[in-house]
């Protein structure tokens, strides 16, 4: 496997380094040469990328690679590595090319379930240009007989970002919406997951998400009992102080399923629900 990723972040770091030892070379771009250091401790090669311009050296790059992992956000003009590298990316014909998108795609359904077959009814403008790209990639596996797989990640948390650091940091908060649930998935599982689909690679959309859509206020109730501290208090969501951002993560709600990845892709979760994940995170992330 020659990898080459398009956005070296908290989930795709996840993946290179779960593959690293069956990947012959990785590459992987970064947007600051104060940050290729890190690349390259990690071991991979990096190269500047700002999503404005053709990258240097990566048309080459991408001649060699046999998988490409995109995780760049897209924006009002579309999907950068599409606009500056797509006809590259092509032209390379690689083996398998994985898209990180968001579950944010669906909108909101009332706390209904939905999976890859339910039409895409984003609310926010993130989701509506995440929808854009989505069909984009989707039309340009088709356009050059290459298989893209898009994968639809929930909530991401793990190491370094989970509940426990707003306990360190003094602002975890149980906020209230009667009926609201969230799907969350550990970048750990996102790795596994993407590796998996990686050794199938048809043109398909997936899911990336946990069994266990709940209330986000459960997570820090269980949370403040793993650490053995009290649980903050309760605040309504009507009275709440939130950035638009934040507030509009609300206004979807939502139980997404991942039966299509455990049945298509064989994959088991290591961490299928919060609970796991969190009593293995306390071990090194608690107080």
């Amino acid at each position: 496997m020659r990898l080459f990723v398009f956005g070296v972040g908290y989930s795709s770091r996840a993946f290179v380094e779960r593959i690293a030892g069956k990947a012959t070379w990785i590459g992987g771009t970064t947007r600051s040469a104060e940050k290729a250091s890190e690349l390259e401790k990690l071991g991979v090669q990096p190269f500047l990328f700002d999503g404005k311009s053709a990258g240097d050296r990566i048309a080459a790059a991408l001649a060699d690679a046999t998988h490409v992992l995109v995780s760049i956000a897209p924006g009002e003009d579309g999907d950068p590595v599409l606009t500056h590298h797509g006809a590259d990316v092509a032209a390379g014909r690689p083996d398998w090319i994985g898209y990180l998108s968001t579950v944010g795609v669906y909108g909101d359904h009332d706390g209904a379930w939905v999976d890859e077959e339910t039409e895409p009814r984003p609310v926010s403008r993130r989701s509506v240009q995440r929808v854009a790209a989505e069909t984009a990639w989707l039309d340009f596996s088709e356009a050059n007989d290459l298989p893209v797989q898009i994968f639809r990640l929930s909530g991401i948390y793990g190491p370094g970002r989970n509940a426990f650091g707003k306990f360190r940091g003094g602002t975890a908060r149980r906020l209230i919406k009667p009926g609201q649930v969230f799907n969350r998935i550990h970048v750990e599982d996102i790795a596994g997951a993407l590796e998996a689909a990686s050794e199938r690679p048809a043109t398909r959309v997936f899911n990336v998400t946990d069994d266990e859509p709940c209330p986000p206020q459960d997570v820090i109730t269980f949370a403040a009992e793993l650490l053995g501290v009290a649980p903050p208090e309760e605040v309504s969501f009507e009275e709440a102080d939130l950035s638009p951002m934040a507030r509009s993560f609300y206004g979807e709600n939502k139980r997404v399923s991942n039966k299509r990845v455990k049945e298509e892709l064989d994959y088991s979760f290591r961490y299928p629900d919060y609970r796991t994940a969190l009593r293995d995170l306390v071990k090194t992330d608690g107080f």
